[in-house]
């Protein structure tokens, strides 16, 4: 494609911002109706219990109480479906239930929904929740995988025979075992992966009416995708046709993977709006937060990995344990099951064995949380890389030179069926130790040791599959004052939508952006979509937006033929108007809306992009950490980051990305850990408790990218949304283990590396060189 003013690769700056930065954004919660009755849950203060509501009636006649909803009131209402479920092992599928919209005689874990009260005003739904008498009686209660996997566990559902979700696998024993048979060093490590809360700025909200005439639900809610949320409600919960079920989402305060699914407060106030008469209101509380948004990752992985002689990898076998929670959430299966996929990385290895096994828990169900499997694998891979070399004595660059896919190597299809497309490996992992000094850090060392401080300098080399899944379809229009509007089906959580798909339309319209409109989220206006997860935005979105345009042009250059006496080949698109090559003699877009032969159907074009096999971003960041012994305390001095995003279409939206992603890793690295009690209490149910990144945590950040287009995508881009957080605890930690090992010789650490963690390590260590 030739370079346009406002096309792709322009930093171009966001324009939704002075929008969002005014404050007159459009969140869920602004726009609550005057007449709307809110809505309060009555949650489970236990972790697993029999429960009966003894009595319901005094809080149903207390002042403003408009409607309670327990389990019994609503017993025609489906459970929310898991979408993702996987096969075992031996074939056989995977048994679940429907997650329940309420609690039935049973809670399964605290925060678990028992009521629905609705009241003319918040006070008093949450008045008449306190008021409802429910008698527990407490439950044994299994608090995390380790808990959960015993035999003879107390049983989260007694109808089955243990905790065990699924019991799957992918890739080749055989394979595997025979290279560990011919190893001559095999380096074996066990792993957790922190349970981690998404804490977005916006808590999720719903705004529900009911329409008695047209018998038509309408649900505002903040999503990542508003037409699986629609069919989920319709098909599943509600039992009604599609088109009786319209969704709307306006801007959204960050989503993280965790918005993409229906939550059980959207058919409650459903159900509520119909029974009332008037619209209701759920607006999440920060506490409610805790206790009622799926969580991410926790997972308890062992792995070993075979090498020979000169550290080439020959074999790697994993296995995976995954706490699911208490009830099976939308994509939850699927997280481990990406993992695996991904288990290789970047390296060329023959033969892989990945076992994953989901158990559950009496804690919060979990989920898709940004990168969704894909940094779990990244950190296991890096993880074992970096102690391998350790363990043999080689320098962490060259044992990754050495077991990198080769350029030449691609296509290339990894022991998990994939098909790398391309990339240069080796190349952005050079540049990234060029750029960050890697040469040249003994000397920071040096003045490190001088100041009573250890340091580190860890790397991670990383790729990442996005793009996969769904076909996205995308209209693009003129409109009759000569702009442009999208109609899109993914859905803007922060990320600047509205600009990038803007810049890919004016590549072949040529218009300014403030000129070219994004329409999302409303499954009214748009009929299909994919909705927004897995860094697939622009690799399939915006392809369909390129395919859409790509035919308007086309159209509008048939249209301005007759008006310019000219051939459709003598014609280019310039500043909004068609003109004839070579001459000033043109026809802008309004004038060729208003030609009398100008019909609907000529000013709008249809684009539709089915990717035929993920994308496949990838690269090396290197992290410079500074540790003090006496405290544990740690702070990050300098972060390198060398990506391949295939094609950079705005490197200021792009940065953005990658800086707000490696942070949420340093906070799973650093900062971050979901704790339960014994029991099965939240311990960490706020930020008194539960640490977050904040300004000064992040660190100063060099980045740069070293593109290689992907051949598999229409726009050669390969997606960005998630790479930051894919491969910033790997990174993180790889530093933190590297200035331990330096001073103590400590190889391993798990998540968080809290200055406690640190400081425990370090005496333990410094205990058994004096033993």
């Amino acid at each position: 494609m030739k370079p346009m003013k406002f096309g792709i690769g322009q930093p171009a700056r966001r324009v939704e911002d002075q929008r969002l930065i005014t404050g007159h954004g459009e969140f869920t919660s602004d726009a609550i109706p005057k007449n709307a009755a809110r809505a309060f849950v009555l949650r489970s203060p236990h972790a697993h219990a029999r429960f009966r509501i003894t009595d319901v009636e005094a809080a149903r006649q207390m002042p403003g109480v408009l409607l309670i909803l327990t389990a019994a009131d609503i017993g025609h209402l489906g459970g929310l479906p898991c979408l993702a479920p996987v096969a075992n092992a031996d074939g056989s599928a995977m048994d679940f239930v429907p997650y329940p919209i309420l609690a039935k005689d049973v809670v399964r874990h605290v925060g678990d929904m028992v009521a629905f009260v609705v009241a003319e005003s918040l006070a008093q739904a949450r008045d008449a929740a306190e008021a409802i008498v429910v008698d527990y009686d407490n439950l044994p209660a299994v608090n995390g995988i380790r808990a959960a996997s015993k035999p003879g566990a107390p049983l989260v559902w007694p109808e089955r025979k243990s905790n065990l979700a699924f019991d799957a696998a992918m890739g080749s024993k055989e394979k595997a075992d025979a290279g560990f048979a011919k190893a001559k060093h095999v380096t074996k490590l066990s792993i957790v992966n922190n349970r981690l809360v998404t804490n977005y700025m916006e808590t999720r909200a719903v705004v529900a009416t009911y329409n008695p005439r047209s018998e038509r639900y309408h649900l505002s809610l903040g999503s990542q995708g508003v037409h699986g949320i629609r069919d989920v409600l319709a098909d599943a919960v509600l039992k009604v046709p599609k088109d009786k079920v319209h969704v709307t989402t306006g801007d959204v305060g960050g989503g993280f993977g965790t918005k993409a699914f229906c939550y059980r407060e959207y058919p409650l106030a459903a159900e509520a709006a119909k029974r009332v008469g008037r619209p209701v209101v759920w607006v999440g509380e920060r506490t409610e937060h805790f206790v009622g948004d799926a969580q991410g990752r926790d997972h308890l992985t062992e792995a070993e990995l075979a090498l020979d002689e000169k550290g080439r990898i020959l074999g790697l076998r994993i296995d995976v344990e995954a706490d699911m929670g208490a009830y099976l959430s939308a994509f939850a299966p699927f997280i481990p099951s990406l993992a695996g996929l991904m288990a290789p990385g970047l390296y060329d290895i023959p033969g892989t064995f990945f076992r994953f096994r989901g158990f559950y828990s009496n804690t919060l169900p979990v989920d898709a949380y940004r990168g969704a499997g894909r940094p779990e694998a990244a950190y296991l891979i890096e993880r074992l890389v970096d102690l391998a070399a350790r363990e043999m004595g080689i320098a962490q660059d060259k044992i990754r030179a050495r077991n990198f896919i080769k350029p030449k190597q691609m296509p290339y299809k990894t022991a998990m069926g994939r098909v790398y497309d391309s990339g240069e490996f080796e190349g952005h992992l050079q540049r990234a130790m060029e750029v960050s000094g890697w040469v040249s850090f003994k000397d920071r060392l040096r003045d490190a040791k001088k100041r009573g401080m250890i340091r580190g300098l860890g790397l991670a080399s990383y790729i990442e599959i996005c793009a996969f899944g769904s076909p996205e379809d995308a209209v693009v229009r003129i409109e009759k004052d000569g702009s442009a509007t999208i109609l899109i089906g993914t859905q803007s959580n922060g990320q600047g939508h509205a600009t990038a798909y803007a810049q890919i339309a004016s590549q072949h319209l040529d218009l300014p952006l403030e000129q070219i409109r994004m329409v999302q989220g409303d499954t009214d206006q748009v009929k299909t979509g994919g909705g927004t997860g897995g860094s697939r935005s622009i690799p399939v979105g915006g392809a369909a937006v390129s395919a859409a345009a790509t035919l308007l042009v086309d159209k509008l250059k048939g249209l301005a033929a007759d008006a310019l006496e000219a051939g459709r080949s003598d014609l280019e698109i310039i500043d909004g108007t068609v003109r004839v090559v070579g001459t000033d003699k043109a026809i802008g877009f309004a004038e060729i809306a208003a030609l009398p032969g100008a019909k609907p159907g000529d000013l709008s074009a249809n684009g539709h992009y089915l990717p035929s096999e993920g994308t496949y971003p990838n690269g090396t960041h290197v992290c410079e950490i500074e540790i003090d012994p006496a405290t544990g305390t740690s702070q990050i001095v300098n972060y390198t980051i060398v990506d391949d995003f295939g094609v950079t279409l705005n490197p200021l939206l792009l940065a953005g990305q990658v800086h707000g992603g490696i942070v949420q890793g340093i906070g799973q690295a650093l900062l971050e850990r979901t704790v339960y009690g014994d029991d099965g209490q939240l311990i960490t149910a706020s930020f008194m408790d539960y640490a977050v990144p904040r300004a000064a945590d992040a660190p100063s950040f060099h980045f740069e990218t070293r593109n290689v287009p992907c051949t598999t995508n229409a726009l050669g881009v390969k997606g960005a949304g998630e790479a930051g957080t894919i491969a910033g605890a790997g990174t993180v930690m790889n530093a933190v283990v590297d200035a331990l090992d330096r001073a103590y010789g400590i190889r391993h650490v798990d998540m968080p590396a809290t200055p406690e963690a640190i400081y425990r390590a370090i005496v333990a260590a410094t205990a058994k060189k004096a033993a």
